[in-house]
């Protein structure tokens, strides 16, 4: 497999027999499918069990929204927007738009200025709706779909209805008996996949291949990393070992995770990661706390109080190895801003200079490191990237003994927001 784990520090227990029995065990919970929380491991083979007329149907959706659609609008939160976000990002140009619609996220936070500007801004455009939640109650995207629901009503009439579309629950939910009585095409969210485990289900699938990406291949990348890290034994898996590791250091008392990159397009990657580790691992008063930065900008900003601050984290560098494009430094004819000794030097080396200068001065502050390495930023390596943290934070939060698939805590803000606004019931 191409995604390669190095250590920085002293990582002397984390081969040791204790360490390795846990995670063969935990491995074979995972294939038998017991265990806390077992009723939701769907995603730990959806890979190896898509088929192509799934896949086809994706693909085939995906194409007739291009055909009538400049703007997709998505419409989710947490998981329902994360994953397919994160792979966007990941495999997007800068600045050049991309070969599939333009996708524009709502629903991921409560904000009257972003729907009516959203609203604004695509009313000279074509657009199609993807409106992702489980039960359809979730309030921040049925705040924005109502809004856009009507909006949509308003502009295409009776033929909103074919430009709309519905991914929930295949048996109950109030978004399902709307999209029924209103006739949308209906795509299933898995009853056995929760939400931040969701991406490669129609929850992510759909919105990507809209935007042009192929699905084909990050599922390739996916079934891939399922069949090697979900039966590789510890020394070959590097799931087994970066859970391991993480472990390691928490029980040393590092409590914080700070998963660091110097590319800039897995900005959306490391909100994803917080998601899938911050939910299933923080609970029970346990679980390592996920951060993210992002380098070499904020090694400005953060990088003072990671290198000289209290020394309770630690630091995971995501790092890949080629880019689609680069420059070189000239050599100028005045040399005012002193940059001419780089002259001959790609700006992909400096970030690598960079990653090696940033890990040996975090690491002589005390920062014990971990190092994920990527071989390039295309469809493959980000599905079989994905698959890696999803079944590493199972490792880890089982580790744990804790169930990584629930999260109860998220109830308790939802709860004070009905109580507030009076939500009959509450």
């Amino acid at each position: 497999m191409t995604i390669q784990l190095t250590y920085s520090g002293n990582f002397e227990d984390i081969s040791s027999t204790s360490f390795q029995e846990k995670l063969t065990q935990i491995r074979e919970n995972l294939h038998q499918k017991v265990g806390a929380g077992s009723d939701f491991l769907g995603w730990h083979d959806w890979p190896s069990n898509m088929t192509d007329a799934f896949l086809n149907e994706m693909k085939e959706t995906a194409q007739k929204i291009k055909s009538t659609s400049d703007v997709l609008i998505v419409i989710g939160i947490g998981g329902s927007y994360l994953g397919s976000k994160a792979v966007m990002e990941a495999l997007s140009s800068y600045f050049k738009a991309s070969s599939g619609v333009e996708v524009i996220f709502a629903g991921h936070h409560v904000s009257g200025e972003y729907l009516a500007n959203l609203m604004e801004y695509v009313n000279d455009k074509e657009v199609s709706i993807n409106v992702i939640s489980k039960s359809g109650t979730t309030t921040e995207p049925a705040l924005a779909f109502r809004f856009l629901q009507t909006y949509m009503e308003k502009r295409y009439g009776v033929d909103a209805a074919s430009r709309i579309y519905v991914t929930t629950d295949a048996q109950k939910g109030s978004l399902l008996h709307l999209a029924t009585e209103k006739g949308y095409q209906r795509f299933e969210v898995p009853a056995n996949v929760g939400g931040r485990y969701s991406v490669f289900t129609a929850v992510g699938l759909l919105p990507i291949a809209a935007a042009g990406y192929d699905i084909q291949e990050l599922m390739r990348g996916a079934k891939n990393a399922e069949a090697f890290y979900g039966t590789a034994d510890f020394s070959n898996n590097t799931a087994m070992q970066y859970a391991a590791a993480r472990n390691f250091l928490y029980n040393k008392g590092y409590e914080v995770e700070i998963l660091a990159t110097f590319d800039a397009k897995l900005s959306f990657v490391q909100e994803w990661w917080k998601q899938l580790f911050g939910e299933s691992e923080g609970k029970e008063g346990k679980g390592v706390f996920p951060a993210s930065v992002s380098y070499t900008t904020d090694l400005h900003s953060l990088g003072q109080y990671i290198q000289d601050g209290r020394r309770f984290l630690f630091e995971t560098f995501l790092n890949v190895q080629k880019v689609q494009t680069d420059l070189t430094v000239f050599e100028a004819e005045n040399n005012g801003d002193e940059l001419n000794y780089l002259a001959g030097l790609s700006l992909q080396e400096f970030n690598k200079v960079g990653y090696e200068a940033t890990s040996k001065a975090h690491l002589d502050g005390g920062v014990p490191q971990l190092a994920l390495t990527i071989e390039k930023l295309d469809e493959y390596h980000i599905g079989e990237l994905l698959y890696f943290f999803m079944i590493s934070c199972a490792y880890s939060a089982y580790l744990l003994d804790i169930n990584p698939f629930d999260q109860p805590g998220v109830e308790d803000y939802k709860t004070n927001i009905f109580k507030l606004l009076k939500k009959p019931g509450y």
